[in-house]
């Protein structure tokens, strides 16, 4: 993923109104994040733990996500697989549930998968990051495999939100 702006994380989202986009939080070290490294960028409000937010660039194009879930600590200790990265990473995996874009999101309609709790997701794939032992399944298929599985699955998530 190339690096972003804030103004360009905050021109992506499509489940928000441009208000509540100027409002959120967001990340404040963006120059050292390992971009590399990203399929998305994923990050929790600091103040609000159940507001989690996750942009992207997939075909060219950018789309980021307002997405609500349980508290991190209340999925602490479950050991559930990620929807999008089929890792079940030691800090636990979250329901994030998105507001639908458009008309369907302001009159209540949204959608949901299973998610890192720390949204890391990237980074455990590329073992960059430890989700501890027994968090992934020993598979054949290769690194460039499961990053493009992990982006198709991402792709099906922003296209049920964007729909």
């Amino acid at each position: 993923m190339e690096a972003l702006t804030e103004s360009e994380i905050r021109a992506a989202f499509v489940n928000c109104s441009k208000g509540e986009a100027k409002r959120l939080f967001v990340p404040r070290d963006l120059d050292t994040r390992p971009w590399a490294d990203l399929d998305y960028l994923g990050w929790r409000d600091p103040k609000a733990e159940d507001r989690a937010y996750l942009v992207t660039e997939q075909s060219g194009r950018r789309a980021a996500l307002v997405l609500r879930s349980p508290s991190v600590a209340a999925g602490r200790g479950s050991r559930n697989m990620c929807s999008i990265c089929l890792t079940s990473p030691e800090a636990g995996v979250s329901l994030l549930v998105a507001p639908k874009a458009g008309r369907a999101g302001r009159d209540g309609s949204s959608v949901g998968t299973y998610l890192c709790s720390d949204l890391s997701c990237s980074l455990y794939l590329r073992g960059k990051k430890d989700a501890g032992a027994g968090a992934r399944l020993h598979e054949t298929i290769s690194l460039d495999e499961k990053i493009a599985r992990t982006t198709t699955n991402l792709a099906g998530f922003i296209a049920k939100v964007m729909n």
